[in-house]
Parts: C-alpha cells; sequence; structure tokens
C-alpha cells in the first residue's frame, strides 16, 4: 500500500509559490476579486499595476500577512493555512514598503533580528548563525556598515539592510513591495542588479513595482493587476504592450527594449 506525503512537508517539485484566484475585502469592501500569481526557482517576477489595482494587499495575502477571504495560496506545494510562524518564515522573507527606523540600533544588530526565526526563545545566536548574518550583510552590498545606526543612512542603504534582515531568515523567496519607490536612478539600478544577482544565486523574488519600465528591464515575468485582479500575465516583451498600457494606465506609450535596455516612451502633450 502506497502512503502519501505528509501534507505538511514541502515538496521540492512544486513551485515556490502559487496563488490562484486571491479575494480579499477589507471593511466590506472588495480589495482583491481575483488575483493570482505563480513563482518557480531562479525567477524574478513583477508584479505591476496602477495605484489601487491591489498589488500591496495581494502580496500581503500570499505572505500570510492578510488572510485571505477566498481562493488558494500554496508555498512549495503545501497550503498557506497550514504555516505559521517559523514555517512561514523558512519558506519567505518580506521586504515591506516602508519600515520603522528605529534610534540607536546597528545594522548588524538589525540583521541578527532577521536570523532570530530560527533560534528557539532565550537562545543566541551560534556561530553558524553569525556566518550567515555576516553573509546576508555582504551579498546586500553592506560591508563596512555593520556598526552604523540605521537613522544615519540614505533610502538605498536603508534599503539593502531591510534586504538583508530578509535573507538572514534563509528563506528561498523574497517578496520586495516597491523596494526602489523613493530612491534615485543610482540607488534604483543598485538595487535592482542585487535582484538579479539574488535570483542568479537560484532564489525566486517577486517585485511589487510600479515603474513599468524597470519591470520589463529585470523581470523575467510580469503579473499587471487592474482594479483588484490579474489580468495578463507572460514575458515583459508580450504583455506589456501599447495596447494594454493603454487600456490599463490610460496613457498612450511604447515600451522600447534594445540591447539591455529599457525605456517607456510616452506621449505626455499633444504639440501644436
Amino acid at each position: 500500500m502506497a502512503f502519501g506525503r505528509n501534507p505538511a512537508e514541502f515538496d521540492p517539485e512544486a513551485p515556490l509559490l502559487d496563488a490562484r484566484d486571491v479575494r480579499v475585502e477589507i471593511a466590506g469592501e472588495v480589495i482583491l476579486e481575483s488575483a493570482s500569481l505563480t513563482l518557480e526557482r531562479g525567477e524574478l517576477v513583477a508584479v505591476v499595476g496602477p495605484n489601487g489595482a491591489g498589488k500591496s494587499t495581494f502580496a500581503r495575502a500570499f505572505c500570510g500577512l492578510r488572510r485571505p477571504e477566498g481562493g488558494r495560496v500554496e508555498w512549495k506545494g503545501v497550503p498557506l493555512a497550514s504555516l505559521r510562524g517559523r514555517r512561514l518564515a523558512d519558506v519567505r522573507a518580506y521586504v515591506p514598503q516602508s519600515a520603522q527606523v528605529p534610534n540607536g540600533v546597528t545594522v548588524e544588530s538589525a540583521v541578527r533580528i532577521g536570523r532570530s526565526t530560527h533560534l528557539k526563545p532565550l537562545q543566541g545566536l551560534t556561530a553558524a548563525d553569525r556566518e550567515v548574518v555576516a553573509q546576508s550583510i555582504a551579498r546586500a552590498k553592506m560591508e563596512g556598515f555593520e556598526d552604523r545606526d540605521l537613522s544615519t543612512l540614505s533610502g538605498g542603504e536603508m534599503q539593502r539592510v531591510q534586504i538583508a534582515i530578509a535573507l538572514a531568515q534563509g528563506a528561498p523567496v523574497l517578496i520586495a513591495d516597491e523596494p526602489t519607490a523613493q530612491l534615485d536612478l543610482g540607488a534604483t539600478a543598485s538595487i535592482s542588479k542585487m535582484l538579479r544577482e539574488l535570483v542568479a544565486d537560484g532564489m525566486g523574488v517577486v517585485l511589487i513595482v510600479h515603474d513599468l519600465a524597470l519591470a520589463a528591464a529585470i523581470a523575467d515575468r510580469v503579473v499587471v493587476m487592474s482594479h483588484g485582479r490579474t489580468i495578463a500575465t507572460g514575458t515583459p516583451e508580450a504583455v506589456l504592450t501599447s495596447q494594454l498600457i493603454s487600456e490599463v494606465w490610460d496613457v498612450e506609450a511604447e515600451l522600447v527594449q534594445k540591447e539591455g535596455r529599457s525605456a517607456l516612451h510616452v506621449e505626455w502633450l499633444e504639440r501644436h
């Protein structure tokens, strides 16, 4: 007689994340009606859409930070409802759109907090844990900043710390909600390159972003949301067409990609 796999056991053959027809209501109002996303290993998926499309709500729902009213979410084949606390932290790390910056906390101390999901109550960091913290700081390109107070960091540096905190969890998936929203061009490019490096190392990354040109430049696949629904999924070239941009964002624009560079050509004004 064959015995099935323990339903709480992660399936190495399943997608890292499989979210289908997720529905979320807030105060009786439907914010998400039917949102879907699949993430595989070594893949960066960008979720794009206009303001109010439900992108951040969707991310919080499939991360387990807000309970969905309908649909299905599975992490490595395990239903989200079966995952709690440390088990959920083992599979995904979430970088919020904005983070509180307490005074008196250093970069290294903050990243150590990210590692705390692996510790038992009252247990201190082991030598192996400290090595993971150091590696996470290095992967986030924050070496030399270990003793800096978080309140002294620039926006780009703080985003790197948030990513280092997430990496310290050791999870195979990183979800970043608008990590470049308040950054200048140089910091945006730097963060984007780092995310691609993480994907090259085998991680799965979900990027919530409003910048279509950025999404097209770094994403393997794009998920387009509008009015709480997923309306298109595919490669940037296949999905971000002039027709779809016009329908979703109500603007005449064309996404141009050439030799690894991308630009969004927008018809800002009619000149007479």
